[in-house]
């Protein structure tokens, strides 16, 4: 590939910068168009590239990112990035894909308007204006990575900031004059902006840092039901996402169906069942309105695959998580 070792960065172009936009498209780094232009779309794209193979995440293409880009290997590719990232991180783009509809790493951009009186909800756990959850991000955000939010956003910085001390009740007329008052759609500038912003490495680093509570919480339920592995911390972390957590009345729902597993069965097929169990049980105690929706998004954990919100979902092959001992 030493045709490819030109240097290349932002407002370079060419067919060099084309085959670069292939690359990260496949690796689903980036979904914007192959118009061989390094925009910063592709440099975010880069950034997330050059973070996950423990690179500088300078979004610059030189030698040691081409060669990671482009390894001289005949073997085939690997099931993608994502699942080099760790554990934690692989739960949070499934459930972020449920929650957003959108695949790795685009449910780190997830936006919604104000369907639910929450003003704008936005990010892989889609934190919202309303409940206050998404101000500590955008804050930290601003703080902690000033040039990057500077980049991105551009002249509306200051409203953003303006924003952020203001009081509640302004905070959320400012998220609803953002997007159309019928179809709720959050209008551009501020949607390329927001879109940009959640596919920087950065606040995708502060996504996953807001996370590190649920996935904790998440360890815990595992513990206390006794089940290993990497779908069962998926399932238990979806649960505390979507559903918040497990009654007592469930729980002993979930034991009874446990005592009845039959003896003889390899671990593989007793962990598999357990999780049918918690997947159904947990369902069964939801709101008739969600009920079904909890029960399919719970059961594509525990059977590794499955349809959700009309996406179908392969769990080791898209996010790498397994039938395995979690670590």
């Amino acid at each position: 590939m030493s045709q490819l070792l030109s240097t290349l960065r932002r407002g370079s172009s060419g067919p060099n910068v084309g085959k670069l936009q292939l690359r990260l498209t496949e690796s689903g780094l980036y979904r914007g168009p192959a118009d061989n232009a390094f925009g910063i779309g592709v440099e975010t794209a880069v950034r997330a590239f050059q973070s996950l193979r423990g690179l500088p995440a300078d979004g610059i293409v030189g030698p040691q990112t081409w060669s990671a880009l482009f390894p001289p290997s005949t073997s085939a590719p690997s099931a993608g990035l994502l699942s080099e990232a760790p554990l934690a991180e692989r739960c949070l783009a499934l459930t972020g894909a449920f929650e957003t509809s959108a695949g790795f790493p685009d449910c780190f951009a997830g936006i919604a308007g104000d369907f639910d009186g929450q003003g704008l909800s936005f990010g892989v756990l889609q934190w919202n204006i309303g409940q206050g959850t998404l101000q500590p991000l955008l804050a930290e955000m601003l703080s902690e990575h000033k040039a990057v939010a500077a980049e991105v956003c551009g002249d509306r910085l200051d409203a953003v900031r303006a924003m952020l001390v203001a009081p509640l009740t302004a905070q959320l007329q400012w998220a609803r004059s953002l997007q159309d008052p019928v179809s709720h759609r959050v209008l551009e500038p501020w949607l390329g902006m927001l879109l940009a912003l959640g596919r920087t490495p950065e606040f995708q680093a502060v996504q996953v840092e807001h996370a590190a509570p649920v996935h904790t919480s998440a360890v815990e339920l595992c513990t206390r039901f006794g089940v290993t592995t990497e779908r069962a911390l998926a399932m238990m972390f979806d649960i505390r996402v979507q559903n918040g957590s497990i009654s007592s009345a469930t729980e002993a729902r979930i034991r009874a169906d446990f005592a009845a597993i039959p003896a003889g069965g390899t671990l593989e097929d007793v962990e598999v069942t357990k999780l049918r169990s918690i997947a159904n049980r947990r369902a069964e105690a939801s709101s008739p309105t969600f009920r079904e929706d909890v029960r399919v998004r719970k059961l594509t954990i525990a059977n590794g695959y499955g349809t959700v919100h009309g996406v179908d979902y392969d769990l080791e092959r898209q996010f790498g998580i397994r039938l395995q001992t979690a670590t």
